[in-house]
């Protein structure tokens, strides 16, 4: 159960409310975010609904058999949207694109890049300065010095900025200059990073486990959610599995399977997915009519040259190429859904 409290709640209703839980066996645990002040209600006792929700202080009450309760579409009227600002908005019934490199190597790069997405009205970057590699002697990411050259870059073009957080101690100096936060899928289940992220007013991209489950993807979406950040979005990026024809095994199930489970939207990463770059547009495209609300792909002039992931990274004519037909197939879409 979800109960809602009104913006004006007295420290008196509170007590009121929580003695109500607890006269029925119901742990209440208290949730504050950007845009509510909630409180979580956990119990196995049946009562009757309306003896909590008519009590002084409640906005709203809804229950939610879902154990992820506060990223549960059963109890939202409308789906999350994320507003970066400047018009840039994820989720809101729309198609986003986000693209770019898998890091970020120079500055002859980023502009490269930025010029790239400009000619195809793409207004979010994606890249990485902090890489988690599987060789420790793999490039690694410029740090910091490097997001704040990137930053300066992107700010000037009207460019939004999604790059991967790994540690708690990053967060700090990388709120200035990120928009979007994303938690790769190694860390999907570090929770003391899930933690600190739900204290951040700033988006999150929450990308699923290597080998990581649906409900475990919900699970660590309610870590951030339920420390106070209600500005969250789910990734498939494909999960491991015994087959060794491609890079990671696509789920494109996962994507109907969010978008019914969860208000929060739901992108696909098709680099990853597939990791082999003459099949990234497909599964672009199948992610596309399977319902996820944008694509992140990896893009760079010249893969070959890539410092990381060059094989599953899209040159420039085919990421335009590929954004065109994203665009066309999410019209097609939605004509489609509305016959």
């Amino acid at each position: 159960m979800i109960i809602q409290l009104q913006e004006n709640v007295s420290a008196q209703e509170r007590q009121d409310i929580a003695s109500a839980l607890s006269s029925i066996s119901y742990k209440g645990n208290d949730v504050k975010t950007q845009f509510g002040d909630y409180i979580i209600c956990v119990g196995k006792k049946e009562f009757d609904i309306r003896g909590i929700g008519t009590l002084p202080g409640i906005k709203d009450i809804h229950r939610v058999s879902d154990p992820y309760k506060l990223v549960s579409k059963k109890w939202k009227v409308n789906n999350t949207v994320i507003d970066l600002g400047d018009g840039v908005t994820i989720g809101d019934g729309g198609f986003s694109i986000m693209a770019g490199p898998c890091s970020i190597e120079c500055e002859e790069q980023v502009d490269d890049l930025i010029n790239h997405l400009k000619e195809n009205n793409v207004r979010i970057m994606r890249g990485g300065v902090y890489k988690p590699r599987s060789s420790p002697y793999s490039f690694r990411g410029l740090g910091i010095d490097g997001l704040k050259m990137w930053y300066e870059k992107a700010r000037a073009a009207g460019i939004k900025i999604i790059t991967e957080v790994m540690m708690v101690e990053q967060i700090e100096d990388m709120l200035p200059y990120a928009d979007i936060l994303q938690v790769g899928a190694r860390n999907s289940q570090n929770f003391n990073l899930l933690d600190a992220l739900g204290q951040v007013d700033k988006p999150i991209l929450l990308k699923r486990g290597v080998s990581g489950t649906i409900d475990e993807l919900l699970y660590a979406a309610e870590y951030i959610f339920s420390n106070g950040n209600e500005k969250i979005m789910l990734c498939e990026r494909g999960i491991r599995s015994y087959e060794k024809a491609y890079r990671n095994c696509f789920d494109i199930n996962a994507i109907a399977i969010l978008k019914d489970k969860t208000h929060l939207p739901v992108i696909a990463d098709p680099s990853h997915g597939i990791g082999i770059r003459a099949y990234v547009e497909q599964i672009a495209l199948a992610s596309i009519m399977a319902g996820a609300d944008g694509v992140i792909m990896e893009a760079h002039k010249v893969p070959e040259k890539a410092f990381s992931d060059g094989q599953q990274t899209l040159n420039f004519r085919q990421s335009s190429l590929t954004i065109k037909k994203m665009r066309k197939t999410f019209d097609l879409n939605l004509a489609m859904n509305s016959w």
